[in-house]
């Protein structure tokens, strides 16, 4: 390969296939299924390849010349940064849940607002948390106890001191903790504005915006807006500790100004203004709100400081327990309201599956039962070790609030029940999926001889697994209703009952029990964050370990930032104008272009073929494998895929595309629906000609030569089946 064909440059008839992989992290060398490969465009995260001049293999198959653009080290970094992703992944489902709403266009400003309403909770959330842990139990309980402070020099030292002076100092962790999110979310990202598509008129479909997305304005109006509600309500914590002192001047008017920043970062989300490229009322306002927090949080750090009069120590943090409830509460209002929106503007087709459109629902309440786990289990397990010990759940001092042993409690009941629901749903959904794998089968290998008995159960089970994917959603609507549920019971924190003591006197069950119940959550939550900061850690490291730890996470970080900016960045601001570029440059330079894109690939095909001008949709083609745009994405982003978006795409190039398609791939499928018999010929005959399903495994005993049958492929990569060979021809041979 000379450089005029590294170029992209090409002689009349040329034909390149441009292969996109999905979130496998593959190699050059594997995703161009040849040895020796180097990239021709991009850098080390996102590049195009293709084979090193006189490669034996040759760069070209049946007159097809091979790129590849491997795009898996967009959404990846090193391990400090995947363990900073996994533990701010709350924020990440907060922000996926404002592209999960329905089609309809009427209800979007109530459901973003309330979306950034619930990012703002989250927020606050973490910033209690943090409060909890040191002010709460370190600070206030644990520095008046005479026993909590035996042999522990390292806060014996402070433990003598005023409160006055405990609480500033211990005040400097959330400060810390704020900052911390703040540097992660206003790093330099990925050189987005490098990779701009052209300007071009946008269709009516939101998906043709995708890699148009010039987000730096809302992103930075966000951050301001958080960081501004994050230290206002470090503020009040410290004045409602202040305030058991007793009301002063001082403390009532920095708590109104505390409150008034806190008021004005919420309606601010609620303005349509925010999202506009320019708006510059709004950015003199947003640039004076955060240093006017900034500066809030110096004076009443010192105001708290030079406070020398006594201060009650006993029971909790002042006003601390009263703000976590108004907070769950706050959260579990605003959730009712989302959810009352997405019910009254819900799609009403008679085809459409009522749980299509409620995701928005369902993320965000798994973003705040995640969130409430997390910050309910430091709390609790900081309590758990400074009680040397002791019950953690019992009168101790040390003990933390009951607020957060009702979140353990809520999360545990929430997790149980939806577990024991998947368990009997499974068993329930066994027999009509077993019994629609074996008319697969039977279809598929009716001669098949008889000792070929184990490999046709194999093969039918691995289908019958595979067809379990589309009762996820209804799992997840159910343990949404039963989360959103635990987080308004938070509220029972409260009442001066113990909740061993409320369950035992109401519900008749041993208090004992509820104690082992929240122990046993609390471990749960211990497991699941470490399980997650492993996974983010060994996923991008272990290839065979990513395609499963991958898909939740190129899911998420997809989509930019519009509802919280502590969320991870957004690929697809470069992934999709960096294709444009090059299929661009390809077309320009003479080739005509095979697009062919597997599993999360696909989708930024589609996307991509959105982009790009007449003059080059009339000169590619595309070939799908293992494309989730309707399984997955059709369900979960209503307003952004549709069958008229697909149409679209379809229509795009000239109905030029192949869509291949396995019974055994829980994740890809068909791209069109199932065909009705009422449809009309012409239409039947366009979407079965895109459509075609491959049988999978090919053969079910072993062939000449080999003691091993061929391999049930599932969701891998099509490059290697005749199928995909054979289809890139014929979409090679109508581009010429």
């Amino acid at each position: 390969m000379d450089q005029r064909e590294a170029d992209g440059r090409a002689g009349d008839d040329a034909v390149v296939e441009l292969r996109v992989h999905g979130v496998s992290a593959t190699s050059p060398d594997d995703l161009l299924d040849r040895p020796h490969a180097q990239q021709v465009a991009g850098d080390h995260r996102g590049g195009f390849y293709r084979l090193r001049p006189g490669n034996h293999e040759g760069g070209q198959a049946d007159g097809v010349t091979l790129e590849a653009y491997r795009w898996n080290n967009l959404p990846a970094g090193n391990a400090a940064r995947t363990l900073a992703m996994v533990i701010l992944l709350p924020f990440m489902l907060i922000n996926l849940a404002i592209w999960m709403r329905p089609a309809g266009t009427r209800s979007d400003p109530v459901i973003k607002a309330l979306c950034r309403l619930l990012a703002l909770t989250l927020t606050g959330m973490y910033v209690l948390s943090i409060v909890g842990t040191t002010l709460d139990v370190i600070a206030w309980k644990c520095m008046s106890s005479p026993e909590c402070l035996a042999g522990r020099s390292w806060l014996s030292w402070l433990g003598e001191r005023p409160a006055g002076l405990r609480l500033a100092v211990l005040a400097l962790a959330p400060a810390a903790a704020i900052s911390l999110v703040w540097a992660i979310s206003a790093r330099p990202a990925l050189p987005f504005h490098i990779f701009r598509a052209a300007d071009q008129p946008l269709a009516a479909h939101r998906l043709t915006a995708v890699g148009r997305w010039d987000n730096e304005p809302l992103i930075g109006r966000l951050r301001s807006i958080h960081v501004a509600a994050a230290f206002a309500t470090l503020d009040l914590s410290l004045l409602g500790a202040r305030a058991a002192q007793g009301l002063s001047i001082g403390t009532v008017t920095l708590a109104a100004v505390a409150g008034l920043v806190l008021i004005t970062c919420a309606v601010l989300l609620c303005t349509p203004p925010l999202t506009a490229p320019t708006e510059r009322r709004l950015d003199r306002l947003v640039s004076v709100l955060r240093p006017t927090a900034l500066g809030l949080t110096v004076l009443v750090w010192i105001h708290v400081l030079t406070s020398s009069a006594s201060w009650p120590e006993r029971n909790g943090l002042p006003g601390y327990n009263l703000a976590v409830v108004g907070l769950f509460t706050g959260q579990a209002v605003l959730l009712a309201a989302l959810g009352a929106a997405l019910f009254w503007h819900r799609d009403r087709q008679p085809d459409v599956a009522p749980s299509l459109g409620f995701g928005a629902l369902a993320t965000s309440v798994a973003a705040i039962s995640l969130a409430l786990a997390f910050s309910a289990e430091m709390v609790y397990r900081v309590s758990d070790v400074l009680n040397r010990g002791a019950p953690t759940a019992g009168t101790l001092i040390t003990s933390p609030p009951r607020s957060c042993i009702w979140a353990l409690l809520g999360f545990t009941l929430a997790v149980l029940v939806t577990l024991t629901v998947a368990g009997v749903v499974t068993l329930a959904s066994r027999p009509g999926r077993t019994r629609a794998a074996s008319s697969i089968v039977a279809r598929d290998f009716p001669d098949a001889p008889s000792d070929a008995t184990l490999r046709l159960r194999q093969v039918r089970t691995t289908i019958a697994r595979a067809r379990f994917t589309e009762r996820l959603v209804p799992l997840a609507v159910l343990y949404a209703c039963l989360a959103g549920v635990g987080v308004a019971a938070v509220a029972l924190g409260l009442l001066p009952t113990p909740p061993g003591e409320l369950v035992q006197r109401y519900l008749g069950l041993p208090a004992n029990s509820v104690n082992v119940g929240i122990g046993v959550g609390s471990y749960l939550i211990a497991a699941i964050i470490v399980g997650l900061i492993a996974g983010g850690i060994f996923a991008y490291r272990t290839p065979g370990f990513r395609r499963y730890v991958g898909v939740l996470w190129d899911l998420g970080t997809f989509w930019p930032r519009a509802a919280h900016p502590f969320a991870p960045p957004c690929y697809a601001e470069r992934a999709v104008p960096e294709l444009t570029c090059r299929i661009t440059h390809l077309v320009d330079s003479g080739n005509t272009v095979v697009l062919t894109g597997h599993s999360h690939g696909a989708v930024l095909l589609a996307a991509t073929v959105l982009q790009l001008p007449p003059r080059v949709t009339n000169r590619i083609a595309l070939l799908t494998h293992g494309s989730p745009l309707r399984r997955l994405y059709a369900r979960l982003f209503p307003a952004y895929v549709s069958d008229e978006i697909i149409h679209e795409i379809a229509d795009r190039v000239d109905w030029r595309w192949v869509n291949l398609w396995r019974d055994t791939d829980p994740i890809g499928g068909r791209v069109f629906p199932t065909p009705r018999p009422d449809e009309a010929p012409d239409a039947l005959d366009r979407t079965a000609a895109v459509d075609r399903r491959l049988r999978d495994p090919h053969g079910v005993t072993a062939p000449t030569g080999d003691d091993y049958s061929p391999p049930i492929r599932g969701h891998s990569p099509y490059e290697s089946d005749k199928a995909f060979d054979e289809a890139v021809r014929s979409l090679a041979d109508q581009l010429r």
